[in-house]
């Protein structure tokens, strides 16, 4: 089975880890650990496992871990391996009124898998495998804890061969569940659809351990609001996903590839948008501004555009006709080598530089929204020439990631450093740095989602909210933010699921970021 989230190297023991926060939360009783434990699923209390439960993969709180840190430990980590011990697990501590946080692969990068209540940090990777395949309806049923890799290779190896066409930068650490839970998107999502046009339906376990089913009955249903994507985005706090029905695809038989070159942003954006405007849907469309093409592909001051496709062979000529012709029409567009598609497949998913630039005192991140065409120019232009501003910026940049027929995904990365810092070593000077690295990371998300509100853009396209995007929820969603708080209060009315994450407030405490 795939592993979890890969270690990251602290500068202590994980005995000696401090907590950066874990708020009051009730303890759990002996009598709570025992109806846990006699639920089946294993229970596991000691510091090597609290610590790497209390933490994913939030890159302030890796700049936290080279500091000895972890963000908060839960009491006890509980890994069942069925729903029926997830029911049994939730009703207990539901009863006690003890939080609950649900978690998987722990590859999420904004803080949603953070236990900062600490009580049971529920680890669901013990829920695995392909159920059931419906060859004719090209439908596959899965457990929610499987991760990416060993999901798309049973489905490959299955009957004739099919694919999920499902491919986020963390598939090698990331499960079923937590695509669901956070709203994915894959990198072939023009192609193959985000998670919520994968899924046909779901197992749901509620707060108080009742076991729902939405939908999955047929392709489509007018029975009501849908259920099935009430829980997709909710982030383990209105239930804990279980299983799910999914659609998938033969293999395709062909793969076609472009590079193309701007020489602007702007142009890049234009050429996109035109090609989604003719219906046409390459797996990937990808434009990056001249400063990060020149940090994947040495291409100096070109915006470079990469372009795959992969189905049926008469869809994939057509697909790659109306791209070539949209480039080609475009001024100061060049043909670029088609082995930087390559180069960008075989790095797609490398985050291995993240954890050493946090240790050597670079605060980096990226900052994923969307927005309309008529909108992406602008904010593009305003929201790098702010970050740019910012004290101890060093680089800002931005790229297109997911493309549909009314705007796209930008990415915006950022990178500072404390222009006094530089080479510290005493005690005190590591401090400051680090209380420094806090207020220029804030500052830098609160630049960005404040220049996408004003535009009226939507602060996350598929990194979700967590506890890092909390703060901006409300403001964002307005008065559908009641809604969907009345919601929760429904459907978690003890609120022990994933406490303090997606904006909702807590009976446990005010969230303690930032």
């Amino acid at each position: 089975m795939t592993q979890p989230v890969p270690p990251i190297p602290f500068n202590t023991s994980k005995e000696e880890l401090t907590d950066r926060f874990t708020l009051p939360s009730p303890r759990i009783s002996s009598a709570l650990r025992r109806r846990i434990e006699d639920s089946g699923a294993q229970v596991f209390s000691d510091a090597s496992a609290k610590a790497d439960a209390g933490r994913d993969w939030w890159p302030l709180a890796i700049g936290w871990a080279c500091d000895g840190e972890v963000p908060a430990r839960p009491e006890l980590v509980v890994r069942p391996t069925s729903t029926d011990e997830v029911s049994k697990v939730l009703a207990a501590c539901n009863d006690a009124s003890v939080p609950v946080t649900p978690t998987a692969g722990r590859s999420g990068v904004c803080g949603g898998s953070i236990p900062i209540y600490g009580g049971v940090s529920l680890d669901l990777t013990g829920l695995s495998g392909i159920v059931s395949m419906d060859d004719s309806s090209l439908v596959a049923e899965a457990r929610s804890g499987t991760f990416g890799p060993d999901l798309e290779n049973s489905l490959r190896q299955s009957g004739s061969g099919y694919t999920l066409g499902h491919w986020p930068q963390s598939m090698d650490i990331s499960t079923l569940g937590g695509w669901l839970a956070c709203r994915s998107a894959g990198q072939y999502s023009t192609r193959y659809g985000k998670i919520e046009d994968i899924v046909v339906g779901l197992e749901v376990v509620l707060a108080d351990g009742r076991v729902i089913h939405t939908e999955g009955t047929g392709p489509r249903a007018a029975t009501g609001p849908n259920l099935t994507q009430l829980f997709v985005g909710s982030e383990g706090t209105l239930g804990v996903i279980t299983a799910a029905r999914l659609r998938v695809h033969p293999l395709p038989p062909a793969t076609e590839k472009r590079a193309y070159g701007f020489s602007t942003f702007e142009a890049g954006l234009e050429c996109c948008r035109r090609v989604m405007r003719r219906g046409a849907t390459p797996a990937v469309l990808r434009l990056y501004d001249a400063a990060e093409s020149d940090r994947h592909f040495q291409t100096g001051s070109t915006c470079v555009l990469i372009v795959l496709d992969e189905a049926d062979d008469a869809l994939v000529a057509a697909t790659m006709s109306i791209v070539d012709q949209e480039a080609s029409s475009t001024s100061g567009c060049r043909d670029l080598d088609r082995a930087l598609v390559d180069r960008w497949i075989e790095n797609r998913n490398d985050v291995s530089a993240l954890a050493p630039l946090w240790s050597s005192g670079i605060v980096v991140d990226t900052v994923e929204i969307a927005a309309s065409w008529s909108t992406l120019p602008d904010l593009a232009r305003e929201v790098r020439v702010e970050l740019e501003a910012v004290e101890g910026t060093l680089v800002a940049s931005v790229h297109q990631s997911h493309a549909y027929t009314d705007g796209a995904c930008l990415y915006f990365t950022f990178a500072g450093q404390m222009p006094s810092a530089s080479g510290a070593t005493n005690e005190g000077s590591k401090g400051d740095s680090r209380a420094w690295a806090d207020r220029y990371y804030r500052t830098c998300w609160d630049t960005v989602m404040t220049a996408v509100m004003r535009h009226g853009a939507a602060i996350s396209h598929h990194h979700g909210i967590g506890l890092n995007r909390s703060r901006f929820l409300p403001a964002a969603l307005g008065g559908a933010f009641d809604v969907l708080s009345a919601i929760k209060v429904a459907l978690d009315p003890e609120g022990i699921l994933n406490p303090g994450k997606l904006g909702f407030t807590s009976r446990f405490g005010k969230p303690p970021w930032p």
